[in-house]
């Protein structure tokens, strides 16, 4: 029984008996020429095509995948996060070891075969069906990611843009959003954008209906944003020099002889007499 341990360029196999014991291991490379040298070992521990070694390996899918499974034998793949519940059982310190790992899935089989499945044996049309979904669901995993990221930066920065795009299901993916951010970059350009521009931006983006009262929403959700920002800082600016809150502010405590007390109220006092 044996195992490759997964990585992207290399492979770590290890190749025991029935009873566990460390039979051969090699370093091999994510090539043809990796896939020879494993297949050749294999063949000189008994490895034939009636009776063919059955593998453990950390993935489901792969070239190399697909070249262990051809023919007869049996293929299980096995989760990292179980294989590492079998990890104490050879090392005490429980240290992650690529060797030592694959040594590991290969007594996987050799006492908890039972537990695990087979790949199963599909044909190369459920094989290729298999590929494209996980292509797809890696697709909308990483699309996802991507807009999280894009939604934190755009929270900071130009939060007109989420209010834009709320309304809309899966907002940031969708190309209308694309299209904006290609037009508007900044909140600056977004409060410019004329009706035009805007109706040009979402026909760019394939929108078929309902674009005059887009169009409309839009205007009104890139110019809030800017005109409330600046209102807050007016009213700000006011209250601070306003004699009525200059009235209603307590005494300050008597000054003692602190430099530390006297520089701040000294400061208090010139911000104020600069409004």
């Amino acid at each position: 029984m044996r195992k490759p341990h997964w990585a992207e360029r290399t492979h770590d196999v290890a190749l025991a008996d029935d009873t566990g014991r460390l039979l051969a291991k090699r370093y091999i490379t994510d090539d043809a020429v990796g896939y020879t040298l494993l297949l050749e070992l294999l063949a000189e521990h008994g490895d034939t095509e009636d009776t063919p070694i059955p593998v453990a390996i950390e993935t489901s899918r792969g070239l190399l995948v697909a070249v262990l499974r051809s023919g007869k034998r049996k293929a299980y793949a096995i989760n990292p996060l179980a294989a590492a519940r079998y990890r104490d059982r050879h090392s005490v310190s429980r240290k992650k070891s690529d060797p030592g790992d694959a040594l590991v899935l290969a007594n996987i089989l050799h006492t908890d075969m039972h537990a695990h499945r087979p790949l199963p044996d599909d044909s190369d049309l459920g094989r290729a069906i298999a590929v494209l979904a996980r292509a797809q669901q890696d697709a909308l995993w990483n699309r996802q990611q991507l807009a999280n990221q894009l939604r934190s930066l755009l929270r900071e920065y130009y939060p007109a843009a989420l209010n834009a795009f709320a309304t809309w299901t899966n907002g940031l993916c969708r190309p209308e959003a694309r299209e904006l951010l290609k037009t508007a970059p900044t909140p600056t350009r977004a409060a410019r954008l004329t009706r035009t521009q805007l109706q040009a931006a979402l026909k760019r983006a394939a929108r078929k209906r309902g674009i005059d009262t887009e169009v409309d929403r839009l205007r009104d959700a890139f110019r809030a944003s800017p005109r409330t920002s600046r209102r807050l800082s007016k009213t700000l600016s006011a209250s601070r020099c306003s004699p009525s809150l200059s009235s209603s502010t307590p005494p300050a405590p008597p000054l003692t002889n602190s430099p530390r007390r006297w520089r701040t109220r000294s400061l208090s006092i010139r911000t104020l007499r600069s409004c």
